[in-house]
């Protein structure tokens, strides 16, 4: 018993010296992660101006900067320590996010749905903390088995997937709910599911969709209906896409100038501090703007698949390498809403859009990465 003991202390020793070394910090990474959100905070701050420079206008940027400190001291944090210990906790992570969703259904609260759980001196989304437990879960489940999964492997996964999905979906919270679920099921593909296996699942998808329509609430409906023809009902729900669509079209190659943007400026454009703010980016800075915080996410996004092809086993790589993707779809679902291509699902801009959940859950994400980056493979050892 004492020899069991002593092999724990010296475990547990072993991994705090660890956590406690210096790691080898991504600077690049970190250093994209701040360029983008201060490029946030120059459009936020424009988008939340609309009677000039008062104290109601600064509110907003100094709350979302205290929530990036949050966010940067929760990813040093992360980032120091060992993936081995965060593959250790990722099913108690994933069992607190589930119960969580319960407890929303039960003491949840917010603008139209159940989403927020308010704990007093603490108000937060627990779906955000689902977008990094059903991945770090899925990751630690497979870790242990032959990869690619086979049938029995697969049928947990789905299991995995499913309930965080229809607990969101239930809220309701459908955007949220799919892309919880696409986080897992980029963590099963990069597991090396075959062309097979995908092209049946996405098959059978397609054939469920009339399904998932019955069980959509009517508003729900209405954001796939005013998709396909937004002039339908100009002044209700399609006044969100066609403001947005006259902003982004305004804007041009160099946009109008930073705090030039009439669609913000005048109200016109709804949720523009939030889901819609990418719109007041390609008002006021154009398609030039557009394509420079593109280019940034695009090099994140890399280099979070470069983390991911380096680490050191197969829970880090199908972890960093679902965070990298999931991050990608983030950044084209609100792009594509914006625009029109995409039905309204409430998606922020990483780093740009004014929120505090999202983002801190973010910054969690890249703290994992950098983890994963301070304790990838040697050069000897490939």
């Amino acid at each position: 018993m004492k020899d069991d003991a002593y092999r724990r202390l010296e475990f547990i020793e072993r991994i705090w010296r660890r956590a406690t070394a210096n790691p080898r910090m991504d600077w690049l990474l970190l250093a994209l992660i701040h360029l983008a959100f201060g490029f946030g905070l120059v459009v936020l701050y424009s988008a939340a101006n609309l009677h000039g420079l008062d104290q109601q206008v600064l509110d907003p940027v100094i709350k979302q900067s205290l929530r990036f400190a949050l966010g940067l001291l929760i990813l040093l944090v992360v980032a120091r320590t060992p993936p081995q210990f965060l593959r250790a906790w990722s099913p108690w992570l994933y069992a607190l996010s589930l119960g969580l969703l319960l407890a929303v259904t039960a003491f949840g609260e917010g603008k139209g749905a159940h989403r927020w759980l308010d704990l007093g001196i603490l108000r937060f989304q627990p779906s955000e903390l689902m977008k990094l437990g059903l991945p770090m879960m899925l990751a630690w489940y497979l870790h242990a088995r032959s990869l690619p999964p086979n049938f029995k492997d697969l049928c947990v996964c789905a299991v995995l997937i499913a309930l965080p999905f229809f607990l969101i979906a239930e809220q309701p919270d459908l955007g949220t709910a799919l892309l919880v679920a696409v986080s897992g099921v980029f963590v099963v593909y990069l597991a090396g599911l075959s062309w097979r296996w995908i092209l049946a699942l996405s098959a059978s998808s397609l054939a469920l969709l009339p399904v998932l329509w019955q069980f959509m609430h009517e508003y729900q409906r209405n954001r796939v209906r005013v998709l396909i023809d937004p002039q339908a009902d100009p002044l209700g729900t399609g006044w969100n896409i066609i403001q947005s669509k006259i902003a982004v079209g305004s804007g041009g190659w160099f946009g109008k100038g930073w705090l030039k943007g009439t669609q913000s400026g005048l109200d016109f454009l709804p949720e523009h501090h939030t889901d819609f703010i990418g719109a007041v980016l390609a008002e006021e800075f154009g398609f030039v703007g557009i394509c420079a915080l593109l280019i940034i996410y695009l090099v994140i996004i890399a280099r979070g698949l470069k983390i991911a092809s380096d680490a050191r086993d197969s829970y880090s790589r199908l972890l960093a390498g679902s965070i990298a993707m999931t991050f990608f779809v983030y950044v084209a679902v609100n792009g594509g809403m914006i625009s029109g291509m995409l039905p309204v699902v409430g998606v922020p801009l990483p780093m740009v859009s004014y929120g505090g959940t999202a983002l801190v859950t973010l910054m969690a994400s890249f703290g994992i990465l950098l983890s994963i980056h301070a304790h990838r493979k040697s050069r000897k050892g490939r």
